[in-house]
């Protein structure tokens, strides 16, 4: 095992404590989960966090000086759309235990695949440092975590518009409409879109509120993920390059169908699949509804 050696002193375990991230929503803070099964990219996700920290004891152990400060800062990666930022810092730089309330907002827009949130303390300001110990550099990382979020869990990633379907080609009275590329090399984002026609309140009720939805919102993206999840599962049947061997870049269209056919047939071979999808169609359609769990108790 790889073990970091750092240029400068660090505090013990006993210096800081760290609450759970929490997600926000309607009903309240509630423990930010492993995976958002229902997430879309309409829904922006809203996080907080508590972080205590016993500065008297942290400044004794890293032998920082009096006039030093430090930070807790909030860096966020999305693998789905490759994007990084900072999601803000609370300044420290009071005496005795000192709690940062961390409180950050991830634009929807931005987000996709798998999203990780590392948390730092880090020296805001090293002040007149003597000891050659102590951490002399602003930025010097002083402590660090890590949490990871999967948006929409196993589900495809893709993103989601609203539109008016009387001003598309779509029929009007339809609720949604799944556009779907054929390059399996292709970035996932970049490939599906999934249309929610505005006209359909209920659907697009069901789709804001995917965070946290209700009994009938979770039967309506239930109908919607069945559906999506049969036509991209015939898709990548109907495609020849796509086989149980092939290889696929982290995000793009082919590893999106290879990780949605796992997660609904584990097992089960392409081939087998593609010749159930000749020979009786429509039985691999209801297989397809099995392994989505439509309608099923959670």
């Amino acid at each position: 095992m790889r073990r970091q050696i750092w240029p400068y002193r660090r505090p013990s375990a006993e210096t800081l404590s760290a609450d759970t991230w929490q997600l926000i929503i309607d009903e309240g803070p509630t423990d930010l989960p492993a995976s958002l099964p229902h997430w879309d990219y309409r829904t922006n996700l809203s996080l907080s966090r508590q972080i205590t920290i016993d500065m008297d004891l942290l400044r004794s152990e890293v032998r920082l000086p009096s006039d030093a400060k430090v930070q807790v800062a909030v860096i966020w990666t999305a693998s789905g759309s490759n994007l990084r930022q900072s999601a803000g810092a609370v300044a420290i730089h009071r005496e005795g235990r000192q709690k940062a309330d961390l409180e950050v907002q991830l634009p929807g827009e931005l987000l996709g695949g798998t999203v990780t949130l590392r948390t730092l303390l880090t020296v805001a300001d090293p002040g007149t440092v003597e000891d050659p110990l102590a951490p002399r550099l602003s930025g010097s990382i002083l402590w660090s975590d890590e949490h990871k979020v999967r948006l929409q869990g196993d589900a495809p990633q893709f993103p989601i518009a609203i539109v008016d379907f009387s001003r598309t080609t779509f029929p009007d009275n339809a609720s949604w409409h799944l556009e779907l590329g054929t390059q399996l090399e292709s970035a996932t984002m970049g490939t599906l879109l999934l249309y929610i026609n505005e006209r359909s309140k209920p659907t697009v009720q069901a789709f804001q509120r995917a965070a946290a939805p209700r009994a009938v919102d979770k039967v309506i993206l239930d109908a919607v993920y069945a559906d999506v999840a049969r036509l991209m599962v015939e898709a990548a049947l109907h495609h020849p390059d796509f086989t149980d061997e092939s290889a696929f870049d982290e995000d793009s269209l082919g590893e999106t169908f290879q990780n949605l056919i796992h997660s609904l047939f584990p097992g089960r071979t392409v081939a087998d699949l593609r010749q159930l999808r000749e020979h009786s169609p429509h039985r691999l359609s209801t297989q397809i509804q099995a392994a989505v769990g439509v309608f099923q108790e959670s």
